[in-house]
């Protein structure tokens, strides 16, 4: 569960230029309170009144230096000078020491945990992406990092410093006049404490409607992707209908709760301020009065103590920025926190290179058993064993267990009992990016990145030779479009390759394969979704592949795996039989039943 602490080790990376910088902001803050007290003491010495010791000792300290006579004209100097320093001398200084570092500390931590969530990204188990959706990991990251960015320098810069001027007031009043400054310190304490517990309050509010708005960006997310199913179900009235509700519940939640208390609350703290500057005002004046502090002290009293309650507005103003961000800034944290898969060790070592493995290609699955609840089973004891080179088919109902099988072979999830191995050795021993590496998969549907057609050939292996790429492509049949698009290979392909059709993508997905050069090669269900002139183009490039490296085929349609050397018909989890198309046929189990079944569809179709 992430804290405050976690919130404030956020920016620990540059501690040191943190300190530096808070410090200097903060002297800034207490210099500006020469200028009432100057300006005070101006006042008496215009009044020919007495200045204060301090001031005049520092007056005939110079003078004996300077050889000269302590005259009024020199203290005036001095409190001129002295106002003239902390102004403007120190102008071109404080955004230097200030501004600059205040916002470069910011903006690096944004970079280290830009770079970090990038990284916990990748380190996500896949079932983590199979239970929430991207468009809320993607805001809950932004927001987070934002949220970051902008409240150092409004804390470092700013509130910190704030506060540490309403201290030296403090010292300033009670050094002037003790019971004054205890009234003000009081006050000041009760009315902060008092905003400090409402914020708190309101901040709990803010942290449900933060969750809130995250599912409404979620949907939102999903419209915009799955916007062709929307207008092709003419459900956009029922989608706007649906995300005008949430945001109508949003506007509730702000303006009625969390706003509405926002605004009570500022009313408050005005009455009270109001009512302490006018308390301060009154007990000044009867100090005064009374012979108890000069005209000048009065002036500095009462202009300092107007300061500090006028800082009251903006400490409460940055305390309620910093609550409603806070609540993003912890699921942020959460989100960092994370447990992450075996990937994780792996994208850590950025710097180390991976193990260069080389396999035959012999897979053997050792009495595997899986299940996404161990407590329902989705493989059971499964033992097969797939020799070199050959092209292996898995076929059987839906829900059987084939791509759960294919998620164990790629390490996505480690099986509740029994092994899979490579070569005699099993893959949880070996590096799982090495591993993955000798590994290659096309999808039923597959993954395209807007770039080039180049970028997504290229993506498992960039350094592969432009001659590797076209002989890819030959094989793949990719070639045969490719022509026809307008930049060739630098043909940008829009987001998630839509200007590509589906038996494009699917050649393109083989061919990317293909430049990696796996030494296994799984198709999953790679032709499932195709038009039968785009299925016979992947079948042709399946064909040419075959017998070059180990290849396992998962299908629902049996044309796709007739050739293969060996297929697995697979039932509820089990391996119910095993053979090649003609054997499986003549056993009149389960596969002649299935391909009796697509074959009586296909003479229906035609």
């Amino acid at each position: 569960m992430a804290q405050f602490s976690d919130v404030i080790k956020y920016y620990s990376g540059y501690r040191a230029i943190a300190l530096v910088s808070i410090l200097a902001s903060s002297a800034f803050e207490l210099l500006d309170l020469v200028v009432p007290y100057a300006i005070g003491q101006l006042l008496n010495l215009v009044s020919q009144a007495p200045v204060d010791g301090g001031v005049q000792g520092l007056v005939n300290q110079l003078a004996a230096w300077f050889g000269i006579a302590a005259t009024p004209s020199l203290t005036l100097a001095v409190l001129l000078g002295a106002i003239f320093t902390v102004t403007v001398m120190r102008a071109p200084i404080e955004p230097w020491l200030g501004v600059w570092f205040h916002w470069s500390i910011a903006l690096r931590s944004r970079r280290d945990h830009g770079e970090q969530a990038i990284r916990q990204l990748l380190s996500l188990p896949l079932g983590f992406y199979d239970e929430h959706n991207p468009g809320r990991i993607a805001g809950r990251v932004a927001r987070g990092l934002s949220n970051h960015t902008w409240t150092y320098p409004e804390i470092a810069g700013q509130l910190i410093p704030k506060l540490v001027r309403v201290l030296g007031i403090f010292l300033v009043i009670a050094w002037v006049n003790w019971p004054i400054a205890g009234l003000f310190l009081v006050s000041f304490a009760v009315i902060l404490a008092y905003s400090c517990r409402n914020l708190v309050r309101l901040n709990r509010k803010e942290q449900s409607l933060d969750r809130y708005m995250e599912t409404t960006e979620s949907r939102t997310s999903e419209i915009v992707t799955n916007i062709k199913t929307v207008k092709a179900f003419a459900a956009e009235r029922s989608e706007l209908h649906r995300q005008r509700q949430r945001l109508h519940r949003e506007l509730t939640v702000v303006e009625r709760v969390i706003h509405r208390g926002y605004v009570a609350l500022m009313t408050w703290q005005e009455l009270v301020i109001q009512s302490c500057v006018f308390g301060v005002l009154v007990l000044t004046l009867m100090a005064t009065l009374r012979g108890q502090i000069s005209l000048g002290h009065f002036i500095t009293t009462l202009t300092v103590s107007s300061m500090a309650y006028a800082e009251l507005e903006p400490i409460s103003n940055l305390a309620e920025v910093f609550a409603r961000r806070y609540a993003s800034m912890l699921r942020f944290h959460e989100f960092l926190q994370l447990p992450t898969g075996i990937e994780a060790a792996s994208v850590a070592q950025t710097e180390q290179p991976y193990p260069d493995y080389q396999f035959t290609g012999k897979v053997h699955f050792d009495g595997l058993s899986f299940g996404y609840d161990p407590a329902q089973p989705i493989l059971k004891e499964i033992n097969l064993l797939i020799q070199p080179r050959q092209t292996v088919a898995l076929v059987g109902r839906s829900g059987s267990g084939k791509s759960t099988l294919v998620k164990l072979l790629f390490r996505y999830f480690e099986p509740q009992q029994g092994r899979i191995l490579i070569d005699g050795e099993d893959i949880r021993r070996l590096d799982v990016t090495g591993y993955r590496k000798r590994l290659a998969i096309v999808h039923q549907e597959v993954d395209v990145f807007n770039g080039t057609l180049l970028d997504n050939l290229t993506y498992g292996n960039p350094q592969a030779s432009r001659e590797a790429v076209y002989e890819a492509c030959r094989i793949a049949r990719v070639d045969e479009f490719i022509q026809q698009m307008p930049q060739g290979y630098f043909t940008i392909v829009g987001e998630r390759g839509v200007r590509l059709s589906g038996g494009q993508r699917q050649r393109l997905g083989i061919a990317r394969a293909l430049l990696v050069n796996p030494d296994v090669l799984v198709f999953d269900e790679a032709t499932s979704s195709l038009d039968y002139e785009s299925e016979r183009a992947i079948q042709l490039a399946m064909a040419r592949i075959s017998g070059t490296r180990t290849t396992l085929i998962i299908a629902h349609r049996l044309s796709t795996v007739r050739d293969a050397d060996v297929i697995v018909v697979l039932d509820q989890g089990c391996i119910i039989e095993m053979g090649d198309h003609a054997s499986l046929l003549a056993q009149g189990g389960l596969y002649h039943r299935l391909n009796a079944l697509q074959e009586t569809g296909e003479l229906l179709n035609g």
